[in-house]
């Protein structure tokens, strides 16, 4: 990957690049916090692997955080193609001036926010080129791009919406990308170390994330995102919101519950907490207390694997060959008991409905119409290696959820499809 990334900067000095662009957020504003609808896609023609991706993307994070210790080399990351993903959440977002709209997929397991992979970028008025690159390695593909604000140095506006136009944002602008079909690129919203070492040949630098220059920039009041999900049984559908500088008290019901960032590495290095689960009426613990990760790019809820063979001998799941996950038998569903998720001094359960893939949609993931299939699998990993499981969409989806970057801290409220039995 190196290799590769130095031979697109030596390009970039000799040729230099004329760059690509995409059109308006739905938007609601108040005092507050600035709301962006996004929108849930599901990719079809990948959506048969999500195991496969989840897992693949789980095994990245985790090598990413090794890297950035210096305890592994960057060239053993793992690319997976993203082109696979199953399930994914994007938000409209203008880059320029005049803006162009992109199509971007919203992801806390990450924090640069690059463009190109579909639309391409085309220069405006406020473009400015500072000659450094951007590598990023997702375990769903890998993007090296043109960085247009490198440092303090000021390149280009991101509109998010018509009150959250950012100044001086580092955009990555792709020359190279694999496997990003049917998005225009990625807008990260997690910490902002995760950008540490992206930029060549600065490989020392940090770039402050959208959040961050929204803040700084006294566009928003708190240093904060708010995210709200909701269930759905449609391939596509707007059925989110992305708020930032603010909460939505309209979006969730019962108490907003804060714990701080997990202090256990790996899981430290991202939207991370401490966490237990138990199973049913007897409290039966399936995963003992210990740190993982909350991430938008995670489909599933992945469990480290001595925790995953307890919830499959609890329910008695059988793994399906065509989608890779659980399937119960109409019986065992109906004798399926809730999990419990202990956070902080909080308890969220997670009732039966809650823990099945939507059954309108198991023709997308090539499961049987009338089957039942369980949305909780392994890690791939055993517990005790500081990033345990990973509470992907499919949980996040009923609860809001906050990143409080200012505090150092996440925020889960139960909603009114925390309960909802739509699956």
């Amino acid at each position: 990957m190196l290799t590769r990334l130095r031979l697109a900067y030596t390009v970039l000095l000799i040729i230099g690049l004329g760059l690509p662009i995409l059109g308006d957020a739905v938007v609601v504003h108040d005092s507050s916090r600035v709301t962006l609808q996004v929108a849930r896609r599901l990719n079809v023609t990948g959506a048969a692997n999500i195991l496969e991706i989840d897992k693949a993307r789980a095994r990245a994070l985790k090598e990413r955080a090794k890297a950035r210790t210096g305890k592994i080399s960057r060239a053993t990351i793992i690319d997976v193609p993203v082109a696979n993903q199953a399930v994914d959440y994007v938000a409209t977002v203008g880059v320029g001036s005049p803006p162009t709209q992109f199509s971007l997929l919203i992801d806390t397991g990450s924090s640069n926010t690059w463009v190109g992979a579909g639309t391409p970028f085309t220069r405006t008025s406020s473009t400015q080129d500072t000659g450094s690159l951007v590598e990023v390695t997702y375990g769903s593909g890998f993007v090296i791009g043109v960085d247009c604000s490198a440092g303090q140095q000021v390149l280009d506006t991101v509109t998010l919406a018509p009150d959250l136009v950012i100044e001086n944002q580092s955009i990555g602008v792709a020359i190279e990308d694999e496997g990003f079909d049917g998005v225009d690129g990625i807008i990260g919203i997690g910490p902002v170390d995760l950008t540490c070492g992206t930029l060549f040949p600065d490989v020392d630098a940090c770039i402050p994330t959208v959040t961050d220059n929204a803040f700084s920039q006294g566009l928003i009041s708190a240093h904060q995102i708010g995210i709200a999900f909701a269930p759905t049984q449609s391939l596509d559908t707007t059925n989110g919101e992305l708020s930032f500088g603010g909460i939505d008290e309209s979006k969730f019901t019962g108490p907003l519950n804060f714990v701080p960032i997990t202090s256990a590495s790996p899981a430290n290095q991202f939207v991370g907490i401490d966490q237990s689960i138990t199973f049913g009426s007897a409290g039966t613990t399936v995963l003992a207390a210990t740190s993982g990760i909350t991430d938008t790019g995670t489909t599933l809820i992945l469990l480290a694997s001595d925790a995953f063979a307890t919830y499959q001998n609890l329910t008695g799941g059988v793994p399906d060959d065509a989608t890779g996950l659980l399937r119960l038998t109409p019986d065992q569903f109906d004798n399926l008991e809730s999990l419990f998720f202990h956070i902080g001094n909080a308890t969220y359960e997670f009732k039966p409905n809650a823990q099945i893939w939507p059954r309108a949609l198991n023709s997308a993931i090539g499961g049987q119409a009338d089957s039942v299939y369980l949305i909780v699998n392994d890690l791939g990993s055993l517990s005790g290696e500081g990033l345990d499981f990973i509470d992907g969409m499919t949980f996040l989806e009923r609860f809001y959820y906050v990143f409080d970057i200012a505090n150092s801290r996440v925020g889960l409220a139960t909603t009114e499809f925390t309960d909802a039995t739509t699956n």
